[in-house]
């Protein structure tokens, strides 16, 4: 599904996931162009993250749920379960997309639905759960885009606190926030302020994030591919487990869970 409105265009797998396999600026990429591999294993493009974001230790769901490991290497389960399945076209234009996903995986009784909008001025994204069970569910989500990273990439954000982990990405501590100091870092930030700029020699882009993804984000910049993910997400990893860095959203029967995000672009200078 391709999707236009002024200078950008965007390119939405709703089989695969409702994955972005493109999404350009002025005709330049700001994703890494999917280029036809798997949405999730391969860095580039982006996908969705819910019921849950980032890690959880072993699989676990608290004490009474388990989860299938898909990151053997770590012996975590990773982003959830919504980016494996397909989504149904609930309606669209040429710049805009609804979709919509059910699932129902104890704990998880949730119906999801993903607005993404191309205007001039930007694209908006926006995705909510909504708990059709009967009783009340922690719910997660989040969004894990592949920004292109050209050298001499530039990034500005502002957090209170960043999360210390151990080698299987897990939290063990919190300490003052340094984002500054993000090359070749993974880690996450609590108390972020809802906005993040990074500058490319093409573009200078600005990530504004609302509703429950306004206080916490995900930073991955690995040395070995030229890519940028700032992941705003609704709760830290396995907050599920460890609540004491950070809870999930316990989302009532008939509730919804629902955050957004903007991005805006102007041309490199």
């Amino acid at each position: 599904m391709l999707l236009r409105a002024g200078p950008w265009s965007a390119l939405i797998l709703p089989g695969r996931g409702a994955a972005f396999a493109r999404l350009d600026f002025h005709g330049r990429p700001v994703l890494r162009p999917l280029e036809g591999a798997d949405p999730n294993a391969t860095r580039a493009g982006a996908f969705w993250m819910a019921p849950w974001t980032n890690r959880l230790d072993g699989g676990a769901f608290g004490p009474d749920h388990r989860f299938p490991i898909n990151r053997p290497d770590e012996g975590n389960a990773l982003h959830g379960l919504l980016r494996e399945n397909p989504w149904d076209l609930a309606d669209a234009g040429p710049s805009h997309a609804v979709l919509t996903q059910s699932l129902r995986a104890a704990p998880f009784d949730i119906a999801a639905r993903l607005d993404i909008a191309l205007a001039g001025d930007g694209v908006t994204l926006a995705l909510s759960l909504r708990n059709t069970g009967d009783r009340p569910c922690p719910l997660g989500i989040g969004w894990h885009p592949w920004f292109h990273r050209p050298p001499g990439t530039r990034l500005a954000l502002q957090a209170d606190s960043q999360l210390v982990t151990d080698r299987r990405g897990l939290p063990v501590a919190a300490a003052p926030a340094r984002p500054e100091d993000w090359l070749g870092k993974d880690r996450h930030f609590t108390g972020w302020t809802g906005t993040a700029r990074f500058t490319t020699p093409d573009h200078a882009i600005t990530l504004a994030a609302t509703g429950a993804w306004s206080r916490n984000l995900q930073l991955f910049a690995p040395n070995e591919t030229p890519v940028l993910c700032l992941e705003p997400v609704s709760h830290p990893p396995n907050a599920i487990n460890r609540p004491d860095f950070g809870r999930m959203h316990v989302v009532q029967p008939g509730q919804t869970l629902a955050g957004r995000i903007t991005i805006e672009a102007r041309p490199g200078e």
